[in-house]
């Protein structure tokens, strides 16, 4: 029977979404199996076990997966056994404070002796505990933005993306607590056997080629040799940029890789310094 490294991912959202976008850009093609709770890759010796996402850690933890796909807020918020084997940059949110809009808020101090609706009584404890803040603690689970407007709490802690979801309830956020993205867990005190333990690394040696590559451009461009030395000032290339001769002797073609957001500004740069021709292309991955 093949050896197959097993990955707790979340079973649905936004997670799962850009947790399978991931896999698929580290050329890792998996069966579509709706209702599944187990599937195995096409290509490549990993299976998912799909699971909610305060269910992943402890899977982990326990061995019932090797490894598992999941946000930081539910590692910190379910304290099990587990490592943080890397940062994985997508999914970002925080956990935040946040009152009605109508009260004034002065400091963390407005806090004590108030109600405060939560899906993540752990961090919010350990949080007010750090800042001297005794409050009461309401644990809800969804919908916990609701919680004020109906008189249940005076305040929520709960996750913030885009904040729409805090105005439309008629909340401000007051107080970033933690900054949260999904990150690639194993557990603490399991070693993987070493066919697995194989299998870890080269997904790993992958998802590094695929992040890497995010926010890169390529550029390539014709300069004139008399302002080689000028361009390549400009350049903030990875080790050194790429020059090339042309059939016009007195020209060359250099090649470099450009972080997205800074692009327009050195193009800019690079075009007032004597370059033509510049092409610009995305990069799916990149070897370091």
């Amino acid at each position: 029977m093949e050896t197959r490294l097993r990955i707790a991912v979340q079973s649905k959202g936004r997670l799962y979404d850009e947790t399978m976008e991931l896999l698929g850009e580290a050329g890792i093609k998996m069966t579509t199996a709706k209702r599944t709770l187990l599937i195995p890759s096409r290509n490549f010796p990993v299976e998912l076990l799909f699971l909610r996402d305060d269910d992943i850690p402890d899977s982990v933890a326990s061995g019932t997966a090797d490894i598992g796909i999941v946000g930081l807020n539910e590692v910190l918020e379910k304290n099990k056994s587990v490592n943080i084997l890397k940062e994985l940059g997508f999914s970002r949110c925080r956990l935040s404070l946040a009152i009605p809009q109508h009260i004034e808020y002065h400091g963390l101090s407005w806090f004590n002796n108030r109600k405060i609706a939560t899906s993540y009584p752990v961090i919010l404890s350990k949080f007010l505990s750090e800042n001297g803040i005794k409050s009461d603690i309401h644990v809800i689970t969804g919908s916990v933005e609701i919680a004020p407007g109906i008189g249940l709490a005076d305040a929520i802690f709960d996750i913030v993306s885009s904040g729409s979801t805090l105005v439309s309830n008629n909340l401000t956020e007051v107080e970033k607590v933690l900054e949260s993205q999904a990150v690639l867990i194993g557990a603490q005190n399991r070693k993987l056997p070493q066919e697995k333990h194989v299998i870890l690394n080269e997904l790993m040696f992958r998802i590094d080629a695929v992040k890497a590559a995010d926010g890169k451009k390529y550029i390539l461009m014709n300069v004139p040799k008399e302002k080689l030395d000028e361009v390549l000032a400009i350049l903030p290339g990875i080790k050194s940029p790429t020059v090339l001769p042309l059939a016009n002797t007195d020209w060359c073609s250099v090649h470099s890789v450009l972080d997205e957001k800074r692009f327009w500004e050195i193009i800019g740069k690079l075009k007032s310094a004597g370059a033509e021709g510049i092409l610009a292309l995305d990069i799916e991955k990149m070897i370091l």
